[in-house]
């Protein structure tokens, strides 16, 4: 026993405050979980309605999701990410038992021109550990100054006649990419496959190895790889490929994917979130991604929650694993002279909870100020009027390409034109390179400012994550891989 509370006295010396305070918590919530859960998950489906002013939550039903895959020591969520945090405390108690940061559709399209306009209603999911006792629920969202406000919460019995025990019958058969540990102490990631016919398993299996042979190629997962399980569903279509309603072509796939997601062309998401956890339910898993098999440009990732990529398209690694730095990492794009669906421009810009993104109101508080490369002042100049003139002929070429309906193979070929061009530009300026604040990101020329120049969460030039975002993916994989 004296040997034990020496090594972990240790520990806390080598790992230093903030580090030390983790794994006292660590250890703490490692004690508690077989008192508290039964080892098994419960989720929480629930309706997102509302407008750009409303906002409302309602109660679908409550099931069982196969036994748990997370973490079992590292239960309360203290990574700060996401647009909303739900939190599951015991009601005799009040003791927090559970909570986690998420971002969702919901939280994007209220932030569109066309929720000033109309209702919508979304589909989502909660998951945690089954309580072995009642539970409240409660769902918070970030107001203005960016903290946690309560604006839903339910009351939950496991033992209710409401509550749903059985496990949904797996829809698709399941398959190992690699394993390297028992779904707790790793991260579990699920791949999926939409608008792939049985005749087209092959190329599935085939490309759901490339890209993720690919992500493992860049930093921070290579350094990580053994922190990862990564498994895959078989789930055949009737018909190959998607829906691209830009394209009036429309298809019926088990998971419901699309292009032109808020009227954008190229943001592929499902809003069939019951279907997508009936169906991943049959694997651990503590993050998704769907493989749609197309050629067309395109993709989505939303933390938390989910990430697609066209499987097809010349540019389907990077696709990959840029829209896996949102879900899995929280970070949010740099980029900010293409077309998005999102209502930009507004005078005042609040600070940014994404990890790599900043508004820099008070540049001796910068986020990252600890990575700041020495010498690189803040704001870091930037050849940013270069930069934009070459970045908007392009996107106005896209356009026309688009409008047209010509081939993707035009489309790839102005994409290769930019990363040539954008990658020498970009890498012949003064501080290329260096992690400083950037002014450019989050769709917004002016107010927004990004760590470096060159980023994947920035443009599709091969330059991989800045040290900020592999940061962010570090602490994610943390929280959900025992070390």
């Amino acid at each position: 026993m004296l040997f034990l509370v020496l090594a972990l006295a240790t520990c806390l010396l080598a790992w230093g405050s903030h580090d030390a305070g983790r794994l006292s918590l660590v250890l703490a919530q490692g004690g508690a979980f077989d008192a508290d859960f039964t080892g098994r998950t419960m989720r929480v489906d629930y309706f997102h309605s509302g407008t750009a002013t409303e906002e409302h939550i309602s109660l679908d039903r409550i099931v069982a999701d196969g036994p748990w895959p997370g973490s079992r020591t590292r239960l309360i969520d203290d990574l700060n990410l996401g647009k909303y945090l739900f939190e599951v405390t015991d009601r005799a108690t009040n003791r927090l038992l559970y909570s986690r940061g998420f971002s969702s559709i919901y939280g994007e399209w209220e932030t569109t021109g066309e929720a000033k306009k109309i209702w919508r209603t979304y589909h989502e999911s909660l998951r945690f550990p089954w309580p072995k006792r009642q539970v409240q629920v409660t769902f918070k969202k970030r107001d203005a100054e960016k903290v946690f406000r309560e604006i839903w919460a339910t009351a939950i019995d496991p033992n209710s006649r409401f509550v749903v025990p059985a496990d949904a019958v797996p829809a698709g058969r399941v398959w190992t990419i690699f394993e390297n540990g028992p779904p707790a102490d790793k991260v579990d990631l699920l791949i999926l496959g939409d608008g792939y016919t049985d005749a087209e398993m092959e190329k599935f299996h085939a490309d759901a190895k490339r890209l993720v042979d690919a992500l493992f190629l860049e930093e921070p997962f290579r350094s990580r790889k053994a922190d990862f399980n990564v498994r895959a569903i078989d789930l055949p279509s009737a018909q190959s490929g998607v829906s691209r309603p830009h394209a009036g072509i429309f298809r019926r796939s088990p998971l419901s994917v699309h292009y032109g997601s808020f009227d954008s062309e190229r943001y592929i998401l499902t809003y069939d979130n019951r279907t997508l956890r009936d169906v991943a339910s049959a694997a651990p898993y503590d993050f998704l991604a769907i493989l749609v098999n197309e050629r067309t440009y395109g993709g989505g990732g939303i933390f938390n929650a989910q990430t697609t990529a066209a499987t097809s398209s010349a540019f389907a690694v990077y696709l990959f694993v840029h829209e896996l730095g949102h879900n899995l990492g929280g970070l949010g794009d740099e980029y900010y002279t293409s077309d998005v669906a999102y209502e930009t421009g507004a005078p005042e810009k609040p600070e940014p909870w994404e990890p790599n993104l900043t508004a820099l109101h008070d540049p001796a508080q910068l986020k990252w100020k600890d990575l700041v490369t020495e010498g690189a002042p803040i704001p870091t100049p930037w050849d940013k009027e270069a930069f934009e003139k070459e970045s908007r002929a392009i996107q106005e070429q896209r356009r026309k390409l688009r409008a047209s309906g010509a081939p993707e193979e035009q489309i790839e070929k102005l994409f290769r034109e930019q990363q040539a061009s954008e990658t020498k530009l970009l890498a012949g300026m003064k501080y290329a390179g260096r992690v400083g604040a950037f002014e450019g990101a989050g769709y917004e020329a002016k107010g927004l400012y990004r760590p470096r120049i060159d980023c994947i969460m920035f443009s599709r030039n091969k330059v991989g994550f800045c040290p900020v975002c592999q940061r962010s993916i570090e602490r994610v994989i943390d929280e959900y891989s025992r070390r």
